[in-house]
This record gives C-alpha cells, structure tokens and sequence, in this order.
C-alpha cells in the first residue's frame, strides 16, 4: 500500500472517532441539562465517604 493512503485512512478514522465523540458530548450536554442524569458521590474503596476521607489524609501521608 501507499503510504499516502495509509495516513488517509487514519485520518479518516480519527476524523471519524472525533465525530463520534462529539455526538455523544452532545447527547450529554443534553441530558444533563434536562435533568436526565444525576449526579452522587461514589462511595470510596474503604467504605467511608469521601468527606471522612479527607480528614484521614494527614495520617496516610507515605503511602502506609
């Protein structure tokens, strides 16, 4: 193949991804503006939320 081609076709396949990833940005933008989506806090690994968390951040200073 010629190597014009190649990079033809990936820039048709990330003009194509980018166009894909816009439609779904839009979609969500719409979503969130009409109430459609809610948004929460997830609860962390540990258990606690996250607000307890972050008052425990000074003792896991070192990675312990």
């Amino acid at each position: 193949m010629n190597r014009n081609v190649i990079v033809v076709i990936v820039l048709v396949v990330l003009v194509l991804l980018t166009a894909v990833q816009a439609i779904q940005l839009s979609s969500l933008k719409t979503s969130i503006s009409t109430g459609k989506v809610s948004v929460g806090s997830a609860p962390s690994p540990s258990g606690g939320s996250a607000a307890s968390n972050i008052q425990d951040l000074p003792s896991m200073v070192g990675g312990c």
